[in-house]
């Protein structure tokens, strides 16, 4: 069927924005970069139907058909400078090229293009961001004269990281759009672990050393900490002891004998769990662990404690013994973590034919008793962490489900879409989390109703969002003044919090929650299982790292009309559910 061009390119000189770098050149928002939008329609494109003579795959046809249109799309080499990231072909018959823009051959941070055709290899629809501006620019690779030891140094000095990290740093040449022009920039990877754990990405000038940006994509539960304590921290990170690291390395499966064993979680319910004791260990007082090898395909389950300590991922979590019960009390909080993480694995291999993280048998790492006190849970890149709460406000996280559904889809989300953790792309990220924290713990449409502690509970705050009636908690005091003034999560765009990057990423956690009430209204009228076929495939299939709510009302609308037909309730649905929010 021959759709209608909706939108060509919306084109600005849009760029991430700066934390901590004070720069004029850099918008606030990131959600005016240069946008593609389009679908087929035959008086305005080329059909690229592949011949029996013929055959090219639809990788070639891709760029073939951003050839033939790269006026409409405002491309100059589109043969040359976009570069095939992926293909993938559905249960639809549909086959989506995901493309990374280029420049002389080297990234350009962000932008990403998805081609995607019908079942009979017809370009049906083109998506992402692309900029334009980059493309036409007159830059040589001969400017990257920073050795990259002296950009690694310049990033740690930038987010003032400990001295020894427990990984890394890894590091990227790529082309960083800033303002009216692009840098020739090294990209780095700065991930340590302390009170204020960070997952930075800092940009250094390849030429003069220069930090433009930086942001930190730790995802956490909850919004972090405001910045009042900046320096106190930056002093614990020059001092954290990079003693009390522990290598990272998997466990040999090779070495564990699988074993079945009872546990009890933070709320009491007793639990059967998928353990290992040491293969070569027999008899009584055999110490047994938090390990699950007994999943085809799977490289594990593996439950580590930090025992109060910042060091990930910590020891086995371990016990004499099979049962993991109330004889010590702080096996709770390992019980559930290990449970919930089984729960969500197999959630996404059962209703999205998702093998783990990567779609590839990723093992599932968890980390509990993390620091004292710690009031928050964590993906940080590569595994899930989890405070004991302070009693306030939160108890145990991982004792919730949606919890753990809510982090391990931040790593879902990494692997797929990568939408960048800030402004409008990060409160996609934190609403694809949110979405799936209420799909897999379907008890409720609110997000941590299980880990609220009882003095928050006495205080009205008995979950920590809800995408059911978002405007039942209140955000940041500090947050208030960006907002309408009501103080409360926005349910609609009226209500949407302009945040500066210093506060909540820019409102990742605050923001998102728009998303969250639009996805709620889809599934009061379609159903939880209809609404998480249409939220994975757009997570999957049309997301790109800089979509914004306009890229992601097209993702979810899009997706229902590939899974249900243009004429369906859930089409409909989806439709109206964003229309509900003000994202038309």
């Amino acid at each position: 069927m021959s759709m209608t061009l909706i939108a060509s390119l919306v084109m600005s000189s849009g760029a991430l924005a700066n934390s901590g770098t004070p720069s004029d050149e850099v918008p606030e928002e990131n959600s005016e970069n240069s946008r593609i939008l389009y679908q087929d329609d035959a008086d305005v494109s080329v059909q690229m139907q592949r011949s029996v003579e013929n055959q090219k795959s639809n990788a070639d046809s891709a760029k073939r058909f951003l050839e033939a249109n790269k006026d409409l799309f405002d491309m100059a080499n589109p043969l040359q400078d976009m570069e095939v990231l992926e293909e993938q072909t559905d249960d639809e018959g549909m086959t989506h090229i995901r493309l990374q823009q280029t420049k002389n051959g080297i990234p350009v941070e962000g932008h990403e293009v998805i081609v995607h055709f019908d079942k009979d290899d017809n370009v049906d629809s083109v998506n992402g961001h692309f900029n334009a501006q980059v493309d036409e620019m007159d830059v040589v690779t001969s400017s990257a004269t920073l050795q990259e030891e002296e950009a690694i140094e310049n990033a740690r000095e930038a987010v003032v990281a400990p001295e020894d990290l427990e990984e890394g740093p890894e590091i990227e040449l790529v082309y960083y759009p800033l303002g009216d022009d692009a840098h020739l920039a090294y990209k780095v990877n700065i991930t340590y672990r302390t009170e204020d754990p960070g997952n930075w990405f800092v940009f250094i000038d390849a030429g003069t050393g220069e930090v433009l940006d930086q942001y930190n994509t730790i995802s956490h539960m909850a919004e972090a900490a405001g910045l009042e304590d900046e320096e106190l921290q930056n002093e614990e990170n020059k001092q954290a002891d990079a003693s009390s690291s522990v290598s990272n390395a998997e466990p040999d499966p090779g070495a564990y004998q699988s074993a079945t064993g009872p546990g009890i979680g933070v709320h009491g319910e007793h639990r059967v769990l998928n353990i290992s004791h040491k293969a070569a260990a027999n008899g009584p007082g055999r110490t047994f662990s938090l390990f699950d090898f007994s999943i085809p395909n799977l490289d594990g389950i593996l439950t580590y404690d930090a025992e109060e300590d910042f060091s990930l991922p910590g020891v086995p979590y371990s016990n004499v013994g099979a049962a993991f019960d109330l004889r010590d009390e702080s096996h709770a909080a390992a019980v559930d973590a290990h449970y919930n993480s089984t729960t969500v694995y197999e959630y996404f291999l059962e209703e999205h034919g998702r093998n783990s993280i990567d779609n590839e048998g990723m093992a599932l790492v968890s980390t509990v008793h993390y620091g004292e006190d710690f009031a928050n849970a964590f993906w940080d890149g590569s595994q899930m962490t989890y405070g004991d709460g302070d009693d306030e406000f939160f108890i145990p996280l991982s004792a919730g489900l949606d919890v753990a559904a809510h982090e391990i889809t931040h790593g879902v989300t990494e692997h797929t879409a990568g939408l960048v953790y800030r402004f409008q792309s990060g409160a996609v990220n934190e609403a694809m989390s949110d979405i799936f924290g209420v799909l897999v713990d379907d008890s409720s449409w609110h997000v941590g109703d299980d880990v609220m502690a009882p003095a928050a509970i006495e205080d009205g705050r008995f979950a920590l969002r809800s995408l059911e009636d978002p405007g039942l908690f209140d955000v940041d005091e500090a947050y208030w003044e960006h907002g309408d003034g009501s103080g409360a999560y926005p349910s609609h765009m009226d209500e949407y919090y302009d945040l500066p990057i210093e506060l909540d990423n820019g409102g990742v956690h605050t923001n998102s929650s728009i998303i969250n009430h639009a996805a709620y209204l889809i599934g009061q009228e379609i159903g939880r299982e209809d609404l998480g076929q249409i939220a994975y495939r757009a997570l999957t299939t049309y997301l790109t790292p800089m979509s914004d709510f306009d890229d992601t009302r097209f993702a979810f609308v899009q997706s229902a009309i590939d899974l249900y037909g243009e004429d369906s309730d859930q089409a409909e649905a989806t439709g109206d559910g964003f229309d509900g929010v003000g994202i038309e």
